[in-house]
């Protein structure tokens, strides 16, 4: 009869200690896995956002700007024009072609409608777009550079997660797509994200 219930209890005993191992070893690290998933994929998103403000930006200025209230005043009051673009080929005598180019300013859009518009971007706030989700009010490190290269003067922007909530993305990662999340460089003329 004892052997019956040391049996059954140390049975108990197994199953309750190979549950607790199961689910704090391989499912703690699912569960860890997936909030890892959820919080870099709202990163990625708000880098978006930011690339997308930064191309405007540029577009209207001709530079890039490494200034939050510059970038979030441009987003809530800045313009977009729209401009159309006429061509017309014309054969002179001596049988070349010359191209008269005409542009005409059709009329302008407020950048947050154009950009983030609820269709696109309903949840945008444009209050938070500064901070890194999930990192206790972190702001993204922005970065601007202008650099000569060959006979052209290049601006260049890099934004980057300083606070990374996957705690393997390392700066000095070998691997760039396991660095930190970012877009852009100080050293090529790109807005590539490594996540891309």
């Amino acid at each position: 009869m004892l052997n019956k219930i040391l049996t059954a209890v140390f049975t108990i005993i197994a199953i309750v200690l190979a549950w607790l191992i199961w689910d704090y070893s391989i499912n703690s690290e699912i569960r860890l896995r997936r909030k890892i998933k959820k919080v870099e994929t709202e990163v990625i998103q708000n880098l978006e956002q930011i690339r997308e403000a930064q191309k405007a930006y540029y577009a209207t200025h001709k530079k890039y700007t490494e200034n939050w209230d510059s970038l979030i005043s441009f987003i809530d009051t800045g313009k977009i024009y729209i401009v159309e673009r006429n061509e017309e080929i014309i054969t002179l005598e001596y049988g070349a072609d010359s191209v008269v180019v005409e542009f005409d300013t059709l009329g302008s859009v407020g950048v947050q409608d154009s950009l983030f518009n609820e269709r696109k971007y309903p949840d945008f706030k444009l209050s938070e777009l500064k901070y890194v989700p999930y990192s206790k009010g972190k702001v993204f490190e922005m970065e601007t550079e202008q650099q000569i290269k060959g006979p052209v003067k290049v601006s260049l922007i890099q934004v980057v997660d300083p606070a990374p909530f996957d705690k393997t993305r390392k700066e000095d990662n070998d691997i760039p797509g396991r660095r930190p999340l970012r877009f852009g460089s100080l050293v090529d003329a790109t807005l590539s994200g490594n996540w891309e």
